[in-house]
C-alpha cells in the first residue's frame, strides 16, 4: 500500500491540504487492518466530516480507494504473469 507521504502528497495535490491526521489515523500500526475496514466506512466518514469537514471525510475515502488499488493491482498483476507462464508453458 502506498506510503504515508504519498498518501499525504495525493491529499496536497488534489486539496491543497495534507489532511496528515486523518492518514495518520488510517495507517497508525496497531489498528491499520481495523481502521481499512470497509464496513466502517460510513461510521468513519462521518466522524471525520463533525471532526475536519466535508473534504477530510472524503480524503479518508481516497486514502482506502488508493490502498485497495494497490493491494488489488499487486495481486491482479501477480496472477496476470502467472497466467501467462500457464499459458506458454502449455501452448496457448
Amino acid at each position: 500500500m502506498p506510503e504515508l507521504n504519498v498518501h499525504i502528497a495525493s491529499s496536497l495535490a488534489r486539496t491543497g491540504k495534507e489532511y496528515r491526521e486523518v492518514h495518520e489515523w488510517i495507517d497508525n500500526a496497531e489498528t491499520k487492518y481495523e481502521r481499512h475496514d470497509f464496513s466502517k466506512v460510513l461510521i468513519n466518514a462521518a466522524m471525520f466530516r463533525e471532526k475536519y469537514g466535508e473534504e477530510a471525510a472524503q480524503e479518508y475515502v481516497e486514502h482506502l480507494v488508493d490502498d485497495l488499488k494497490c493491494r488489488f493491482g499487486k495481486q491482479l498483476a501477480s496472477h496476470q504473469a502467472a497466467m501467462a507462464d500457464c499459458l506458454k508453458y502449455f501452448g496457448g
